[in-house]
């Protein structure tokens, strides 16, 4: 009996222990590292503290500054090209004192029975936008007569006078195939005839238009022309 106490008391020891140990309360778990990191103050950040926010930040910069350039005029402003009011295609400027530059704008406006041609005297100011639009001056047109054909398109001298031509009906539009003489020889013998004008049938104090009223209609400065006699009378 002794030995069977002795032999079951190694046995209690080991069963009062895992007791004991399985009555203890487990220890408390470790604090999370998480934890413990966010009670540090984060550092301070500044937008342009990385040098990833400071390259954008400058990027932004050149953008809003390129936009300011594109809104804002330059400093040197080019003078606009201004063209003159209500000009008119197929004018024909011309020497309206000259009495052979008359006998011409007579017979076209004979044979012009469509009005597509209209005449203007060098001598009045109505002339004058047609004369920059062409950048020329009165002494360039004296020397050869000039047909606006529309806004950039202007003819002098001999080819001024074959394209008159080919607005006039047939057979006289007919006339304009002398373009293929060419533009040298042409001039040759207009600016001949043209220095010799004078001359050859001479000239008027007024514009020859006034004497002859039926022909101011087709006239782009009847109403200056008109004005100018009365003030003469």
């Amino acid at each position: 009996m002794t030995e069977c106490r002795m032999s079951f008391s190694p046995m209690r020891n080991v069963l009062l222990r895992a007791l004991t140990l399985k009555s203890k309360p487990p220890p408390p778990p470790p604090p999370p590292v998480f934890s413990s990191l966010s009670k540090l103050s984060p550092p301070p950040t500044h937008p342009l503290s990385s040098p990833t926010a400071g390259a954008v930040a400058e990027l932004a910069d050149d953008y809003d500054e390129g936009i300011d350039r594109l809104h804002t005029p330059p400093v040197t402003a080019f003078k606009p090209v201004v063209l003159p009011d209500l000009l008119q295609p197929r004018v024909v400027v011309f020497d309206g004192v000259c009495r052979l530059c008359h006998t011409g704008v007579k017979w076209i406006i004979k044979a012009d029975k469509y009005g597509k041609i209209k005449f203007c005297c060098l001598q009045s100011k109505t002339a004058e936008p047609y004369m920059e639009l062409c950048d020329m001056e009165r002494k360039d047109v004296l020397r050869r007569f000039i047909f606006i054909e529309g806004l950039g398109q202007y003819h002098q001298a001999s080819t001024a006078a074959l394209k008159v031509l080919s607005y006039l009906p047939f057979p006289y539009s007919a006339l304009s195939s002398l373009m293929i003489i060419p533009t040298p020889v042409r001039d040759a013998v207009y600016d001949y005839i043209a220095k010799r004008r004078y001359d050859l049938c001479g000239k008027e104090e007024e514009c020859l238009v006034l004497k002859e009223p039926e022909m101011l209609e087709r006239f782009i400065d009847r109403k200056e022309l008109l004005e100018r006699r009365q003030s003469n009378v």
